[in-house]
């Protein structure tokens, strides 16, 4: 039986990937401090929420649970009773998606967000050393800092651009030497621009077909970074989750090898926005400045996951989109 902890599951990848574990079959426990995740995502599921400060307690009270039993556990991925129940054996495998995300909060707060998203998975990691099969670790693309060379594969040289970037690179780097020295198989994927249902636009932070989905729905203006030619190599949710599933079910043996999870092409801002703008008259855009740490182009070179994992895109770009807006009611 594959039992699986998946961190910051309450979030918009986190959820998706835990929904599709229970979904086939796994026993499956996520952990998030809700400081950004939202419950409602996984309520579907009807999970027992646990404060992480009383994890082993209540294991000990709960020695037996059932293979459909959703747990929630409250706080922090690296708190010590979590990290004392995967040194317990407790789980198969790790799906490490746990992050302080958005590159302009990583340029604002460094030194916090680089205590959480490196420290935190330092000790996540070690925890794991001889007590999984495999972790499967939430990379991104920024690690690349806009790579001119497109599409981009992932022998590239990394150029971190913010906090946020080098924080992915170097726990990528920290993946290689834990998988060298303690023989651990742990995988990484490089998330390209991840969209879909799920995904909140109500936070500074939010992407921009998140974003731009709640201003609609909220009657209010579409905020338009820089000029609108950067252009993204967009992901649907269902390609990324499909990923993770391949990278934590494939029979090769990992060494802390990444891969780019994306669709292998790339949309501009002001196509999505055009587009929007055609679907919806009352649309109406505002002009705002570049952000800060914010690359131009992300366009990824997928063969090494069609080769390694078995990888397809399951959803292109406007299909994806599609399903977005209908998962916010606009299309109604």
């Amino acid at each position: 039986m594959k039992k699986a902890i998946v961190t910051g599951g309450c979030g918009f990848i986190g959820s998706s990937i835990a929904k599709k574990l229970v979904e086939d079959g796994w026993v499956v426990d996520i952990v998030d401090d809700l400081s950004s995740g939202r419950l409602e995502l996984v309520q579907e599921l009807s999970p027992r929420v646990i404060p992480a400060d009383l994890l082993l307690q209540f294991y000990e009270n709960n020695p037996t649970r059932k293979d459909t039993d959703i747990h929630v556990i409250q706080g922090d991925f690296s708190h010590e009773n979590v990290l004392a129940n995967i040194m317990r054996k407790e789980y198969t495998h790790v799906f490490h998606q746990a992050a302080i995300p958005r590159v302009l909060f990583s340029v604002e707060n460094p030194s916090y967000t680089t205590d959480v998203n490196i420290s935190g998975t330092v000790r996540l990691f070690e925890a794991c050393k001889g007590n999984v099969e495999r972790v499967v670790y939430a990379s991104s693309s920024s690690v690349y800092g806009g790579s001119e060379n497109l599409p981009t594969p992932e022998t590239e040289t990394k150029d971190p651009k913010s906090p946020y970037a080098w924080q992915k690179s170097a726990t990528e780097d920290i993946a290689k030497i834990f998988s060298n020295l303690y023989n651990m198989d742990i995988v990484c994927l490089r998330y390209f621009n991840v969209f879909g249902p799920g995904q909140y636009g109500d936070s500074a932070y939010s992407t921009a077909i998140s974003a731009w989905c709640h201003s609609l729905v909220n009657g209010l203006p579409m905020r338009s970074d820089g000029d609108g030619t950067q252009s993204r190599d967009l992901c649907y949710i269902d390609n990324v989750v499909h990923a993770n599933i391949l990278a934590a079910t494939s029979l090769k043996k990992f060494k802390a090898d990444s891969y780019n999870i994306a669709c292998g092409d790339r949309t501009s801002n002001n196509e999505i926005l055009t587009y929007f703008k055609d679907k919806f008259p009352q649309a109406v855009a505002r002009d705002a400045p570049w952000r800060q740490g914010d690359v131009m182009h992300t366009c990824a070179d997928i063969s090494k996951a069609k080769k390694d994992l078995g990888y397809e895109p399951l959803v292109r770009v406007w299909e994806g989109l599609e399903r977005t807006i209908a998962w916010w009611g606009l299309d109604s």
